[in-house]
């Protein structure tokens, strides 16, 4: 029987480090490439009117304390689902939800990061949009390579 009980304590452990690797990251991890490079396409690339800047800076700060609030509940439903796993050992109910729970807020962070993306495009004219298509459509799907 020692030999189960060493097993499980290995097995806590590795989900604890696995759980504390994923909070880490979330939590220094620095911008994405395609998000830097979507800023400097706007920023820079599209030749915006004093006016669109106006709006898109308005769009960007808006968007930032809601972006924070939601990586800071990601945060929290990774610690959550640590506890989870602590406290049952096993993929039980508690771990279920807090699995749930971590979907939703992801999912979520998406759709609103998508609201602020069109909420953008709508400042632009129609070959800053065309531009800024490309450039959305590239920065999706270089993380899929």
């Amino acid at each position: 029987m020692p030999s189960r009980r060493v097993l499980l304590v290995c097995l806590i452990a590795f989900a604890a480090a696995i759980a504390g690797v994923f909070v880490g990251r979330l939590a220094t991890d620095t911008p994405r490439a395609s998000e830097t490079e979507l800023h400097a396409l706007l920023h820079s690339q599209l030749d915006l009117t004093a006016a669109q800047k106006v709006r898109i800076d308005t769009i960007e700060a808006d968007f930032v304390g809601r972006r924070r609030a939601l990586e800071q509940e990601m945060r929290a439903a990774n610690v959550a689902l640590a506890q989870a796993i602590e406290a049952e050992h096993g993929y039980g109910p508690r771990v279920t939800e807090a699995i749930d729970h971590s979907h939703r807020v992801m999912g979520t962070l998406q759709k609103e990061t998508l609201e602020h993306l069109f909420a953008m495009r709508a400042v632009l004219d129609r070959d800053q949009a065309r531009m800024f298509d490309k450039s959305v459509v590239k920065a999706l799907t270089a993380d899929a390579r």
